[in-house]
């Protein structure tokens, strides 16, 4: 193991500028996978569980799902929630039980509510109710990006750490080409945000500028 004293973001910026592996690149069509980007996550100013990277993440992500839509191309909005007694919240619900603990993300609740930031259009977009860390498991979205033909899932969201990565991994899994946009991810704490776009680039993913995300859809 090498132990070199650089910081988590160091060592990701160090491997972006000298990438070390091939990019498995956009095929023909794309969704954008928008994990969890509910009020408990991302209102900062309500919410102790909540977090921000990247001051404009919402305002990104709004961009690549409207660029997609226009194009033609599926954008699903996922959030977690729990009935009232958290029956369904698995073992993943028994290591704490606090107001601000996971399984305590009741439906409806404030805390299970999409960030009204979020641009979504209610008439295209798939909302798909998750209830573990990645947007495949136990939801539609596997059959639905089959139907629409889709090679290649746009991950963005929160956190780095848990739920996008999660879903980065299942969409390699199911072979798809796998993107995260480095400024549309948040996490609690850099290091963790780091590390993992970093084990994602080297593993799992294409960790991109969300600009290149743009460029790419604005060119369709």
């Amino acid at each position: 193991m090498v132990s070199d004293g650089k910081t988590a973001k160091q060592l990701f910026e160090d491997l972006m500028a000298n990438p070390t592996r091939n990019k498995f690149g956009f095929g023909s069509k794309l969704a954008i996978v928008n994990v969890d980007f509910q009020n408990a996550y991302t209102r900062i100013d309500e919410f102790k569980t909540a977090y921000e990277t990247d001051p404009r993440q919402i305002e990104y992500t709004n961009t690549i799902s409207a660029l997609a839509r226009a194009k033609g191309m599926p954008v699903i909005w996922t959030h977690v929630g729990y009935m009232d007694n958290a029956a369904d919240a698995g073992v993943w619900g028994t290591r704490t039980d606090t107001p601000d603990s996971l399984q305590n993300i009741k439906i409806p609740s404030r805390r299970h509510e999409f960030d009204d930031r979020c641009e979504i259009d209610r008439a295209v977009d798939a909302i798909y109710a998750k209830r573990m860390p990645s947007a495949f498991f136990e939801t539609p979205l596997a059959s639905y990006l089959v139907w629409h033909k889709v090679d290649t899932v746009v991950v963005t969201g929160g956190s780095t750490s848990g739920c996008v990565r999660a879903t980065a991994v299942d969409a390699l899994s199911h072979g798809y080409r796998a993107i995260v946009p480095i400024e549309t991810c948040a996490d609690k704490h850099e290091s963790y945000h780091y590390a993992n776009l970093t084990d994602l680039q080297i593993k799992y993913a294409d960790v991109e500028p969300v600009q290149t995300v743009i460029d790419w859809l604005e060119a369709r």
